[in-house]
């Protein structure tokens, strides 16, 4: 399917890919073909082009037969004049043979945050809920009267959640094991993730949000930083506290205040990385004077660096002592740990996933899924193919699906409406639907559903997975009618009106369909 990634003919395939939405024109397939075969002649490329999304939809687009679509959909449809393939529905009752409404459900299209729930539901199955990450520290020298006379490493496992106060609680441990007092370095190993992992693209060029930090198997705390920014009382600064404080980050404060409203971009505040010192921080801009406080959550440093930073912080709030700095290694075959720190469980991080839609633990959650069917160290290839293998076992047609990342953080991610409702349908059988139906967020009351489809009688009635990218909005879950009967609910709009309002607006009046059955 890389074959289709030709640098110099992308734009035109992507041409192609709007255009089945909004009105194919022959001539851009062909200039795609003759642009593709230029440079991959082979027969082998014929192969992997019938099977892409894009030629699929192409094939699939004009003769795609629909169902009858609902007034109150319709309504949408026609009010904001959204081209017929512009969107994918696809309901079916739990436990029923055929779909209470399709349309384009064979359709490729972009889900979003929704390919999450497919992410989570394949590793939940594969590794079961009890699945745990593990984080392990060796002693590189002996221990006496609490010194270890030596190097202290942290081999990373891949853990989505060593957050903060789950590092603090490792650390803990440690001085329970004996250490007080590090006479060397802090060596960090993160080779159970491939070095390839963190060369990924930034969707949409945002370089420094949280959302496009790449995976990095000893990351903690989800490298990220949160900046507090508070007016001072002279009326011409600008405070700014931190949370965590690294204390191998540095903040230039350029900031001055301004008497206007509480209001703006980032209110007027401009977030920079020095080129000549990543370590730096740059605030640069002028705030309203009345904005009683305001907050951004940034990624800052590396993830080496930055659980460097975390550790010494942590470390010596409990009292610890590190004489070095740190360094990058790899353990040796015939250490054994003296800490072996285990994650939450599988269930608890499946959660934080889809009801909050946390983009970099569903990454190392695909990339756990690889490491673990297909052997470490973990690639995202890898990870597909492992969540592929998944959709064969369960007689799911994985060529219905061109994953990328696993979390939808992607202008190339491609699935069916089909698939995804199946998947969910298989999730309702599962021995472990429990678990996973109380991972999607609940409409009305929480996560990324918590302010829509709200209502006395109909909030919490909806357990469903949202997803949002420019041009993109999707959902996928479960919706408990008033007849008390559950149905798999799938939509996805790609449109460029899709995530400005009129995709949710169609996307809640399905949803609002399903429940009044």
């Amino acid at each position: 399917m890389r074959l289709l990634q030709v640098p110099r003919c992308l734009p035109l395939r992507y041409q192609i890919e709007k255009e089945v939405r909004t009105g194919f024109d022959v001539k851009t397939m062909q200039q795609f073909f003759k642009c593709l075969f230029s440079r991959l002649p082979s027969l082998a490329a014929l192969i992997a082009l019938s099977f892409h999304p894009a030629a699929t939809a192409l094939a699939q687009g004009a003769g795609a037969q629909n169902s009858t679509i609902p007034e109150r959909i319709q309504l949408v449809i026609d009010g904001h004049n959204l081209p017929s393939s512009s969107f994918s529905f696809y309901v079916q009752e739990v436990g029923q043979d055929n779909p209470s409404l399709s349309v384009n459900a064979d359709l490729p299209m972009n889900p979003a945050s929704a390919i999450k729930t497919l992410t989570t539901f394949a590793a939940l199955e594969s590794l079961g809920p009890a699945f745990t990450w593990q984080t392990e520290l060796y002693a590189l020298g002996p221990i006496e009267d609490g010194v270890l006379r030596g190097d202290l490493l942290m081999k990373g496992g891949g853990d989505p959640f060593l957050v903060e106060d789950q590092l603090r609680a490792m650390l803990k441990s440690l001085q329970r094991s004996g250490v007080e007092h590090i006479t060397g370095n802090l060596v960090l190993d993160g080779s159970y993730f491939d070095a390839s992992v963190e060369d990924a693209e930034l969707i949409d060029n945002q370089n420094g949000r949280a959302h496009n930090t790449n995976p990095n198997a000893i990351i903690a705390n989800f490298q990220a930083m949160t900046f507090f920014f508070y007016p001072h009382t002279n009326g011409q600064d600008v405070i700014i506290h931190t949370d965590p404080r690294l204390p191998n980050v540095k903040i230039s404060n350029r900031l001055r205040q301004v008497n206007r409203s509480c209001g703006g971009y980032q209110r007027g505040i401009s977030f920079n990385l020095n080129p000549a010192d990543p370590s730096e921080v740059i605030f640069e801009g002028e705030f309203p004077s009345r904005c009683p406080r305001y907050q951004m959550v940034r990624e800052v440093l590396d993830a080496p660096d930055y659980t460097f930073g975390l550790f010494m912080e942590l470390w010596t709030e409990l009292g610890g002592q590190l004489d070095g700095d740190l360094r990058r290694g790899a353990v040796a075959d015939d250490l054994e740990p003296i800490v072996i720190w285990n994650s939450v469980p599988m269930s608890d991080v499946i959660k934080s996933i889809n009801k909050f839609s946390n983009n970099l633990m569903t990454r190392h959650l695909l990339l756990t899924l690889g490491a673990e069917i297909l052997g470490s160290p973990a690639t995202v290839e890898k990870g597909i193919q492992a969540v592929n293998n998944y959709l064969e076992l369960k007689s799911l047609d994985s060529n219905q699906l061109l994953l990328t990342n696993g979390a939808g953080l992607s202008r190339d991610t491609r699935v069916t409406a089909s698939l995804l409702n199946k998947v969910m349908q298989s999730a309702w059988t599962s021995p472990y639907m429990p678990e996973y139906v109380a991972s999607l967020p609940l409409n009305g009351m929480d996560g990324t559903m918590r302010n829509r489809a709200r209502g006395s009688k109909m909030s919490g009635r909806m357990h469903v997975k949202t997803g949002s990218l420019d041009e993109v909005s999707a959902v996928n879950g479960f919706v408990y009618s008033q007849s008390n009967r559950v149905f798999a609910v799938t939509g996805m709009v790609n449109h460029e009106l899709a995530d400005r309002g009129p995709g949710t607006e169609l996307l809640d009046a399905l949803l609002i369909w399903v429940y009044l059955q």
